[in-house]
């Protein structure tokens, strides 16, 4: 496969009001395990059934190397979410199914670590990759579903200027079960909020 011109290999980090983007790098397993491990419990309720695996170094490296091709065939942006006054690794952010050509779109999904839930990390995190999805690659359209219950995702995407435009029933299997979600979107004309 071949890099698409949209994206740049050597993707610089986004930076937000209170937060950093940045790819993740194969030093980031330490953190990111230690972080997915203390907040587990808080995450498994919206994601997909975690493997016995999960947080293991060789389901680690797996997972960057599925970032790394997917970054380079432009289909998906893996980012990590550090906050701004400390460094720390809050989260993780993806802008994935990146299409072109009529459809210039794309899905946001992410998630945050328990203890920097509420502090308005992931609002930002959104806004920040929202501006560049429709700055440096020129989308015109950002999705993301949220399960109905999931009353922080909500705020967090209506926060950021999405709109919610209906019902997907039975979209997703998450954390075994196929849920209703929740379709939100975001257009290049509509009015970003203010950071």
């Amino acid at each position: 496969m071949f890099a698409l011109p949209f994206i740049r290999r050597e993707t610089r980090a986004l930076e937000g009001e209170k937060v950093r983007l940045r790819l993740p790098q194969i030093g980031d397993y330490r953190e990111w395990a230690e972080l997915r491990a203390a907040s587990r419990a808080f995450l498994e309720p919206w994601e997909p059934r975690w493997m016995p695996d999960e947080l293991e170094r060789t389901a680690w490296r797996l997972r960057i190397n599925h970032y790394r091709q997917d970054h380079a065939q432009g289909c998906a942006m893996a980012f990590f979410i550090f906050e701004k006054c400390h460094g720390k690794l809050a989260g993780g952010i993806t802008l994935g199914n990146i299409r072109h050509g009529v459809s210039r779109s794309a899905q946001i999904g992410y998630w945050i670590g328990q203890p920097y839930g509420g502090q308005g990390l992931m609002t930002d995190a959104v806004k920040t990759l929202s501006r560049f999805a429709f700055g440096e690659l020129k989308l015109h359209r950002i999705e993301a579903a949220c399960i109905p219950e999931n009353i922080r995702s909500v705020r967090v995407l209506e926060k950021a200027g999405f709109r919610r435009e209906g019902l997907l029933r039975s979209y997703l299997k998450i954390n075994g079960i196929w849920q209703d979600h929740y379709l939100y979107a975001r257009i290049v004309d509509d009015d970003l909020p203010a950071m």
